[in-house]
């Protein structure tokens, strides 16, 4: 029977991390995967192109942007590796890059330069990577633990545990992490898809879904948490970059509230309109501030007939209170299908969050996903899974 200094269960951004530290330390590693290509949701992300990290994931700046019953725990493992450690290695590869707004850096090429550069510092660390190969049972062993594969039987003295989460389930994503974690007694933070597009009720959809495909930037809130990115309508209901990132933060049976005119004073623009185009329909004042169809919503929504010269103030309220806070409903979300994230996890009281250490089982580690800390939109995830596989690695 095989025997490794360490196991790591998933070959994603934080296994193969932690492979790569746990290696480079001179120890022997095996990485094991159920997919056929080992990072397969870096392939996808950045529309292809790897938003890689973000370059406010410091700690400094970071303390509001990780979600978790603990915030703070990810604090510990972000400031040991850093989003320019992370920019280092992708400068000693050649890959080139490039900011977009908001500190996202991307590559300029191709998502898989990144799998490229993780590979092949797995190689020269000495890690072995078994894929297309499930895990059937793992079981404390006298020193450390033995694992029933669907090849073979292993045993390890450490275990990282890196299996992610439970979104995009097309791309293999299970719950074993979550199964692991209940079998050796740590407790869960209940789970929900996170940056996901939001869903709305029939009625609610056939009046929104004229403007699928039209994109706005807009002020998205939920309760004192806002965003300001690019508002999407689809067919389901709404996406775009604001809205993912505010359904990390709504409930089922919450409201949102949409300021399309973000920074500019509606109500100012509404006044200059009545005075300088008076003959003009509501409606056709609102098409020249915002998108057609979206404009005609909103004019069908407020129900005033009338020239615009003829408005009061109070009417001319009403029009500016739609505009800055159009409050919309959402019945739910898109799922894990679609969802970028899992919210919850691993419950992070349970784990040491300098090493990621389960702190009652011995030799046991959680990173990446399958922990509870989701970060926001734009290379906070990647940046947790570096630093937490980064954590375990130097550790186990």
């Amino acid at each position: 029977m095989a025997h490794y200094d360490i196991v790591i269960l998933g070959a994603g951004a934080a296994g193969m991390m932690a492979a790569i530290q746990a290696g480079r330390r001179g120890r022997s590693v095996l990485v094991v995967d159920h997919a056929k290509y080992a990072g397969e949701k870096i392939r996808i992300s950045g529309g292809g192109r790897c938003n890689f990290t973000n370059v406010n994931a410091t700690t400094d700046r970071a303390r509001d942007r990780f979600l978790s019953a603990n915030p703070r725990f990810a604090l510990s493992a972000l400031s040991r590796y850093t989003p320019e450690m992370f920019i280092a290695m992708v400068r000693e590869h050649g890959i080139s890059f490039h900011e977009k707004t908001l500190g996202q850096l991307f590559c300029d090429g191709p998502a898989t330069q990144i799998n490229t550069m993780l590979l092949g510092e797995m190689r020269k660390a000495g890690v072995t990577l078994v894929l297309e190969t499930g895990v059937e049972s793992v079981a404390r062993a006298e020193s450390g633990f033995a694992l029933q594969l669907t090849t073979s039987s292993i045993t390890c003295d450490s275990l990282i545990v890196a299996t992610g989460g439970k979104s995009i389930p097309k791309m293999g994503a299970t719950g074993l992490g979550y199964q692991l974690a209940e079998q050796f007694g740590l407790r869960l933070v209940e789970t929900r898809p996170g940056l996901v597009p939001l869903t709305f009720e029939t009625g609610a959809l056939e009046r929104l879904k004229p403007l699928a495909g039209i994109a706005t930037d807009a002020v998205v809130r939920h309760g004192k948490t806002a965003f300001e990115e690019a508002l999407l309508f689809t067919h389901r209901g709404l996406s775009g970059p604001a809205i993912l990132q505010i359904s990390s933060y709504w409930r089922e049976g919450d409201a949102i509230a949409i300021d399309l005119l973000p920074h500019q004073d509606a109500a100012e623009l509404l006044r200059e309109a009545r005075k300088a185009t008076p003959k003009l329909q509501v409606q056709t004042v609102l098409a020249g501030l915002l998108p057609k169809k979206l404009a005609q919503l909103l004019g069908e929504q407020l129900d005033m007939a009338g020239m615009v010269g003829d408005f009061s103030d109070k009417k001319l309220a009403a029009v500016e209170a739609l505009i800055k806070d159009w409050t919309l409903k959402p019945v739910g979300s898109e799922g894990y299908r679609t969802a970028e994230v899992t919210l919850g996890g691993v419950d992070t009281r349970d784990l040491d969050a300098k090493t990621m250490a389960a702190r009652d089982v011995p030799g046991l580690y959680f990173v990446g996903e399958v922990v509870d800390v989701t970060g926001w939109l734009g290379g906070y995830n990647f940046q947790w899974a570096w630093a937490s596989g980064y954590a375990a690695g130097q550790a186990a």
